[in-house]
């Protein structure tokens, strides 16, 4: 999959509700064939709202946006054939096999007949669930059952990937072997992938570029370590051994920036000169006597971003975006 085609342009995106909000509020992104974009935002930011109008489910109110080189307004069931979504709630019939779910889908996804078992083994067996494909799914962990939502995405080769919260209740082991498929399926299938979540871990870990919305509007965006770079400072923690000496490690320490915040038994500076100062700072120390029981760089974080940006911390774990009322997804596109 190397088409220029497998990218998300987005211009101008809309999504007014009757007697509601303007949940969406003209926003531009871009998204590269075979990227991965982590699309961040606090409770009723705008992030459901724009997944259900990338992938065609909710008409917008007004600009334009090409997935998969299709106009999601026009083009609509060819949108809808270039890609997958894997939603939070995972639609899965717990009396059905994994394999029974991957023949169903094969054959709604239109896979030839003389295919279908072989590409329901075939993504089975990538998931890592090839040893329970026979099993009923209602006696599958969560974790197994985030995978066969995975590989049910994935069954017709979409160009595109959406995923909602995809690792949300999961254990970290589980996690990581999604996040591992995730980005195999990046860097080794072209697929591109646009990813909401409320792990900020998950985003700096996975995503190539990230965007934070914020009542409707993008906030920021950009790489997760350029984005921490615009921050701040790094910050370095050192706890003396001896614990009289605070005072005189807290004197040397601000010769090298600012005073940060610091547990009673510690003193920190956030680095004028970032990482580049810490020899310095260690020879100084040292010319002053003072021995070192600890020594800690705090580099900023995809959560200081956030917090920076919106004014608000992204507590993983919080309930997820409220999505659009049944009603409003079939209301017609507004003049």
């Amino acid at each position: 999959m190397t088409s220029d085609d497998n990218g998300i342009e987005v211009g101008g995106l809309v999504r007014d509700f009757k007697k509601g909000p303007r949940a969406v509020d003209g926003i531009d992104l871009s998204v590269a064939p075979g990227e991965i974009y982590g699309f961040l935002g606090p409770n009723g930011a705008g992030k459901s709202t724009t997944v259900l109008m990338l992938t065609t489910l909710l008409p917008p109110t007004d600009g334009t946006a090409r997935v998969a080189g299709h106009d999601i307004r026009r083009e609509g069931a060819r949108v809808r054939a270039a890609i997958g979504v894997a939603l939070q709630e995972a639609a899965l019939d717990p009396l059905l096999t994994g394999r029974e779910h991957m023949r169903l889908q094969t054959a709604l996804q239109g896979v030839p007949r003389r295919e279908r078992a072989a590409r329901g083994d075939e993504l089975l067996t990538r998931m890592g669930l090839a040893d329970a494909a026979g099993r009923r799914v209602g006696g599958y962990s969560g974790g197994m059952k985030r995978r066969l939502d995975l590989a049910l995405a994935l069954v017709h080769r979409p160009r595109v990937l959406f995923l909602d919260e995809p690792t949300t209740g999961l254990d970290p082991s589980s996690r990581s072997e999604l996040w591992r498929e995730v980005a195999r399926l990046a860097r080794e299938d072209g697929v591109t992938v646009f990813l909401t979540t409320q792990y900020l871990e998950e985003a700096d870990v996975l995503a190539d570029r990230v965007g934070i919305i914020e009542a409707g509007r993008l906030v920021a965006e950009g790489a997760p370590e350029t984005l921490k770079a615009q921050i701040g400072r790094p910050a370095l923690e050192v706890v003396p051994r001896d614990a009289l000496q605070r005072d005189a490690l807290a004197e040397v320490l601000e010769r090298f920036g600012s005073a940060a915040a610091a547990p009673p038994h510690a003193a920190a500076v956030r680095l004028s000169r970032g990482n580049d100062a810490l020899a310095d700072v260690v020879r100084a120390l040292d010319a002053a006597g003072i021995a070192i029981a600890d020594f800690q760089l705090h580099a900023p974080s995809l959560d200081d971003v956030f917090l920076a940006k919106t004014g608000k911390q992204l507590v993983s774990g919080e309930e997820p975006d409220e999505q659009a009322p049944a009603d409003r997804v079939t209301e017609p596109v507004a003049s």
